[in-house]
């Protein structure tokens, strides 16, 4: 069975490059996109998050972020000749707004989300209220009255497709395992959120750089290293590197 995957840029968030991606560069403001991907097995289709919101919530997160027309996850997807009603399966990596905007399109769908990261959301800390477009902020979560499938630990959704736990940069939050006829890549989501995240750190003597956003230091370093460790193609949530391809394999 052919297997390929789709990265979908869904708009561009504005953040202090220290505070989220490398713990470093303080004060230094970066555009990043924010990715989804789509998953082609034969007829199925699998989507790993909907993408972020449109320009108004997306700058109130984080200003001067925005989202380009057209860049919607359905708009992205009918582009590609997929329809909302193409998409069987929906898995949301972790909760955070600007990975499950829009999710309420797909009709169709089953959601699958760690139970822990769903357990957060749905009462987050006071520091991750906005985080989670809570109802305390006067804001509308995308995930409120949506019916998940909740997986804990590892989870085969079929024979090329495994959820796995990352938890770190959120509570709950997993990455996705597919296999392929060249090999494992891993959508990490935002446990690896961009491309220097994969860099060694040399000043600390460690072979990559931890992500500045985290709920757990400690658990966001061991879910960095388990994918480092056990693939060679990591697709990041949020790096420049994934544009390079339109497809993965190619």
């Amino acid at each position: 069975m052919e297997v390929k995957i789709y990265p979908i840029n869904t708009g561009y968030i504005r953040l202090d490059k220290g505070a989220y991606i490398t713990s470093k560069n303080y004060g230094e403001k970066v555009e990043v996109p924010t990715w989804s991907f789509l998953i082609s097995i034969g007829k199925e289709r699998i989507l790993v998050d909907t993408g972020m919101s449109e320009t108004k919530l997306a700058d109130w997160h984080h200003p001067g972020s925005y989202q380009p027309k057209g860049y919607r996850i359905d708009e992205q997807l009918n582009k590609m000749g997929v329809g909302l009603e193409d998409v069987s399966t929906v898995i949301l990596t972790h909760l955070h707004w600007d990975h499950c905007a829009n999710m309420k399109l797909f009709w169709k769908a089953k959601f699958y989300v760690h139970s822990k990261e769903l357990e957060f959301a749905l009462n987050p800390h006071v520091l991750y209220l906005k985080s989670y477009d809570s109802k305390k902020l006067g804001a509308t979560p995308p995930f409120e009255n949506v019916e998940f499938e909740k997986v804990d630990g590892e989870y085969e959704l079929n024979s090329y497709v495994k959820l796995f736990p990352t938890p770190g940069h959120s509570v709950g939050h997993q990455s996705v395992a597919v296999r392929t006829d060249k090999g494992t890549y891993v959508i990490a989501g935002d446990a690896i959120f961009a491309d220097e995240n994969l860099e060694p750190d040399r000043e600390k003597n460690i072979p990559f750089t931890p992500m500045g956003r985290y709920t757990n230091i400690f658990e966001m370093f061991e879910s960095m290293e388990k994918i480092v460790h056990m693939t060679d193609h990591v697709l990041t949530g949020h790096g420049m590197g994934v544009s390079q391809k339109n497809v993965y394999p190619d």
